[in-house]
């Protein structure tokens, strides 16, 4: 009779026990099934462009940062380049392979670059651009740098306008801020260049080429060459101008 008791005395448990599992198990998925359903609903926030002209006078680099190509010598701390956010790094299946035919060449460069920019692979058809952004993909940041051991925003820029649009880039950011017409961002479109300003900065410091869907290459200081989405909380905060330069003929 004892051993009876025990037993339904144990099976009591083990059910109230699966009882409080099932429940909990439910509160969690109402939490997952909730806190998903605020993802789902938040939308980038509407890019907001400052307005104004930079200060006239001599264009430096950059303020505080003396450049040798190879070397970056910060003399202030907090004007340091490493505050871009790391999101992805460039890894080894981003590399096309070496083996491809050229229509395999073709259909790598647009299915990675219609992951890259969220777009359908049907809408890409700007292959030359792919294949120049390719060619520098994951190339590391090096300020004043010019090479695939290491390249600035501004000579990515510049090596991509003219191979791929004829369009004469000055060196520096702020040399090709003052060189593009200013545009607004219901005009903006493939090959625009975008302007972006450091927090407190006197010039502008950094510059990318709109892509589509809101995506922009650039030389990320934290992770090379890459793509980017303007929603991104830190490029919002420091987006500055639009602009566009004709083509050279």
């Amino acid at each position: 009779m004892l051993k009876n008791k025990q037993y339904l005395y144990i099976c009591m448990v083990l059910a109230a026990s699966s009882l409080a599992s099932c429940s909990s198990l439910k509160t969690i998925s109402s939490n997952v099934q909730a806190k998903a359903q605020k993802i789902t609903a938040k939308k980038p926030r509407p890019v907001e462009i400052n307005k104004g002209n930079t200060a006239g006078g001599e264009i430096e680099f950059l303020t505080n940062i003396s450049v040798t190509p190879g070397k970056i010598y910060i003399k202030n701390e907090s004007d340091g380049l490493s505050a871009e956010p790391v999101t992805t790094s460039a890894t080894s299946y981003e590399k096309m392979p070496s083996n491809l035919s050229e229509v395999e060449k073709l259909n790598w460069l647009q299915l990675k670059y219609s992951i890259k920019m969220d777009i359908a692979v049907e809408s890409i058809i700007n292959i030359p651009l792919l294949q120049k952004i390719d060619e520098w993909w994951g190339t590391p940041y090096n300020l004043g740098g010019s090479t695939k051991n290491g390249v600035d925003c501004s000579y990515f820029t510049l090596d991509v306008m003219k191979d791929i649009y004829n369009v004469n880039l000055k060196r520096t950011a702020a040399e090709q801020y003052e060189q593009s017409t200013k545009i607004e961002w219901n005009d903006l479109k493939e090959g625009d260049l975008i302007f972006f300003k450091a927090d407190g900065r006197r010039n502008i410091s950094h510059v990318g080429i709109y892509l589509a869907n809101n995506k922009f290459a650039h030389a990320s200081t934290s992770q090379g060459v890459t793509i980017t989405d303007l929603a991104d909380p830190y490029w919002q905060r420091r987006l500055y101008s639009l602009g566009r330069v004709a083509a050279q003929n």
